[in-house]
């Protein structure tokens, strides 16, 4: 029989897979770095094929031949039907003996709390949040676009830059710097001109993010548009957290709010601001603050937990990533 660890962490994101492989009481044998994780583009096979590279080498250099748990928090697990097809998948490539499937987002509110419980809202390309308690219990919403109620992420608020953008250039609606700043970002000098570069894929799609920062910093600079669809974000995320807390029934108890992903991580200051405020007005007892910590450190945080390990083992497993 070969030699095991306690667990297998898998955090897989659209754009990479980190892994990382833990003993029982906290220390990080290994850690590998992948591709992303897109099951609806290659399907579930071919997408686990991908995490299977990456934990071949993980378990190499920790000289494992598997683990007794694998704890994995995985982009596009949106359903519970998700969520046990992705399992199965794990399971039948023989890893560990048991296997969780969570959503992405449950690692960076594992990575962002002391123990299990809090909430966690993450914005980055998309927008979504979970919530979790000790006793197991969850909070989660759909997060799969505008058909599940989302509103915001990094392409989102591109595209609201670039329809208001748009529509003030030729007059369909009101004024807004967007209508400079946003062109000017890849060197053009018309919303008309970007529009085309788009359009005939001169400027790849793909790019459409970097206009993100253009629109906050465009806020920054006093433009009323702009600033206003901050201000709408910052309500999509007090309005999520402020939602889980209360499915939770945290609503009224000191809890932490962990804010993560691209946007978020930034700090851009009127949407921190904005999102700190409406939280002391309508969750006056969450504790919001952004989470740094990789998100692989999450998971491996859950695979303890269902271990049984201790602070003093969670807190070796803190200070690796640290």
């Amino acid at each position: 029989m070969g030699v095991r660890a306690a667990v297998l962490a898998v955090d897989a994101g659209n754009s990479k897979t980190d892994v990382a492989v833990v003993t029982a009481d906290g220390e990080v044998l290994a850690t590998a770095r992948g591709g992303g994780f897109r099951p609806p583009a290659v399907g579930v096979r071919a997408a686990v094929d991908g995490v299977a590279e990456t934990v071949g080498r993980a378990f190499a250099q920790a000289g494992v031949t598997g683990v007794d748990h694998v704890a994995a928090c995985l982009a596009n697990a949106d359903f519970p039907v998700e969520e046990r097809e992705l399992a199965d998948a794990l399971h039948a490539r023989g890893w560990g003996g048991t296997v969780d499937v969570r959503n992405d987002t449950f690692a960076i509110l594992r990575a962002g709390v002391a123990e299990p419980r809090g909430v966690a809202v993450v914005c980055g390309a998309g927008i979504n949040c979970v919530g979790m308690r000790p006793d197991g219990r969850t909070a989660r919403f759909p997060a799969v676009g505008r058909i599940s109620g989302d509103w915001g992420g990094g392409w989102g608020m591109a595209e609201e830059a670039l329809f208001h953008a748009a529509r003030a250039e030729d007059g369909r609606g009101g004024p807004t710097e967007l209508a400079r700043t946003l062109p000017a970002h890849f060197g053009l000098d018309s919303m008309y001109a970007l529009i085309e570069a788009l359009h005939l894929e001169h400027i790849e799609q793909a790019r459409r993010h970097e206009l993100a920062p253009v629109l906050f910093a465009t806020a920054a600079e006093g433009d009323p548009v702009a600033r206003s669809l901050v201000d709408r974000l910052a309500d999509e995320v007090v309005a999520m957290a402020t939602v889980a807390l209360t499915r939770l029934d945290l609503l009224a108890e000191e809890t932490p709010v962990v804010l993560g992903g691209s946007i978020l991580a930034a700090r851009h200051a009127l949407l921190d601001d904005g999102i700190r405020a409406r939280l002391a007005d309508r969750a006056p007892k969450a504790v919001p603050h952004v989470v740094t910590a990789r998100p692989v450190l999450g998971a491996a945080l859950l695979g303890l937990d269902r271990a049984g390990a201790g602070a003093e083992a969670q807190g070796r497993a803190r200070a690796h990533f640290a």
